[in-house]
């Protein structure tokens, strides 16, 4: 299964770093940033987010929410989002339903046989519910195009 651009966006309801129950359905009427990353504590996933903590302000001012997944347990997570602080949910995919949902389940990461991570991914949700972009990463170094995210939550008015 994936999701694609003018589908909707498969809801979810995954435990945030505090082990309470968020579901994308509490964000309807925002636009979102969904973003998908491998593994907590790696340089490039480190970079990612801080990257999307940064730009948090200018999509506030857009009417947009952002929201963070990885398979990673809520403890590991908790310990990242407070490291880097940041300002947005990040979820933890545990059982990697989400990421099955979504088409962006990673298997064998890293070379390691039997381990299922994130593929780092970039959906951007509109009001409606509906996926208007997404980007998929094919090498797990490689970041998002953090300006093509922004110009798309702008060209959602």
């Amino acid at each position: 299964m994936s999701a694609e651009a003018g589908t909707a966006a498969p809801d979810f309801t995954l435990f945030d770093t505090d082990g309470n129950e968020f579901s994308l359905n509490s964000l309807k009427g925002k636009k979102v940033v969904l973003a998908f990353f491998p593994a907590v504590f790696s340089g490039v996933c480190d970079d990612e987010m801080c990257t999307f903590r940064d730009a948090l302000s200018d999509y506030s001012s857009l009417n947009a929410s952002a929201v963070a997944i990885s398979t990673d347990a809520r403890f590991g997570n908790a310990e990242f989002k407070n490291k880097h602080g940041l300002n947005f949910p990040v979820l933890s995919d545990y059982k990697k339903s989400t990421i099955e949902d979504y088409g962006v389940a990673w298997p064998d990461f890293a070379g390691m046989d039997g381990f299922t991570a994130a593929q780092r991914s970039v959906f951007v949700i509109g009001t409606d519910g509906n996926i208007i972009w997404k980007w998929l990463c094919n090498v797990p170094s490689d970041l998002p195009p953090f300006d093509e995210v922004k110009s798309q939550i702008e060209a959602l008015g």
